[in-house]
């Protein structure tokens, strides 16, 4: 996958996450993402005919990105905090698409998933390219975001 798609995805998760819920998220390495087992708790995942994207968070960063998202003190995952996270994949999703736009690009909009769970599996939309993944940290906790789309 070409850097000018992954790189929207990385700034709009960046950008939802610290307007949405106050938090700065660190952005480490990515990589190419090899089976299909998430890192954490919750995914939420988005997708269309021309790729996905996912966001997962472990327990300890949904909860607090939800509860500064909300203004609530959530201490279980429950349908409130699936709903919050497939928003802000939403939001993500949207966002990234707006700026591949800028650049030539468009790709539909689906509505998200949520999958919940440990070591539950991500099954992203075949289009023949990699999976890049990028790990991020916050003060709660870590987070992945991840995306896959083919040649356009």
């Amino acid at each position: 996958m070409k850097a000018e798609f992954i790189n929207p995805f990385l700034r709009a998760t960046v950008k939802v996450l610290s307007t949405m819920a106050n938090i700065t998220p660190k952005a480490g390495k990515p990589g190419i993402k090899k089976g299909d087992i998430a890192q954490g708790g919750i995914t939420g995942l988005t997708g269309h005919s021309e790729g996905s994207m996912s966001v997962t968070f472990s327990k300890e960063c949904a909860l607090a990105v939800v509860n500064n998202m909300i203004g609530e003190n959530f201490t279980e995952m429950n349908a409130d905090v699936a709903d919050a996270v497939g928003e802000l994949t939403n939001m993500i999703s949207g966002d990234a698409r707006s700026q591949l736009q800028k650049i030539g690009y468009s790709f539909s909009a689906a509505t998200p998933t949520i999958i919940r769970g440990e070591n539950h599996s991500i099954k992203h939309i075949s289009t023949g390219g990699p999976i890049v993944f990028i790990p991020f940290s916050t003060e709660n906790g870590k987070f992945w975001m991840e995306a896959c789309f083919g040649p356009p």
